[in-house]
């Protein structure tokens, strides 16, 4: 049997999903949808090719974390500056920016490069169930 790569920039064929974020686990549904933005899901998986799709999750707002994450988990953020180093509680984050929950999940799932940046670009998050991509015809999926 013959494993087939891609050549070239010119032969990747994106499609758009459409994935609803109402009461799913956080670190499955980021899982799934860096598997997607990767290219995995397809039968022509290049590494060293972006070959990924779009995916538009919506319903950001409503994502369900397991446990006691809620007040253990802490995301940190250094400002650069002598004793800048802040933290805050999954609960606050999910307070102030929701959106900002799922993006971290899925791009610490990606990989640390170039190419994982461009990768990341494909996430499109919204916090409700309008977002303007009616126009590309995403395929609702369930992960």
């Amino acid at each position: 049997m013959k494993t087939t790569f891609l050549k070239r920039k010119e032969d990747v064929r994106r499609d758009w999903y459409l994935v609803d974020m109402t009461d799913k686990t956080l670190g499955r549904a980021a899982s799934k949808i860096a598997r997607i933005l990767m290219g995995k899901n397809k039968v022509n998986y290049t590494p060293h090719i972006d070959n990924g799709d779009f995916v538009v999750a919506i319903n950001a707002k409503k994502i369900k974390v397991t446990g006691k994450k809620l007040l253990n988990k802490i995301y940190y953020h250094h400002t650069g500056y002598p004793g800048g180093l802040k933290q805050r509680t999954l609960q606050e984050v999910l307070a102030k920016r929701p959106e900002e929950v799922l993006w971290l999940a899925v791009k610490r799932m990606l990989p640390k490069n170039k190419l994982g940046r461009r990768m990341l670009k494909r996430l499109k998050i919204c916090l409700d169930e309008r977002h303007s991509y009616q126009a590309q015809k995403p395929v609702r999926i369930e992960v």
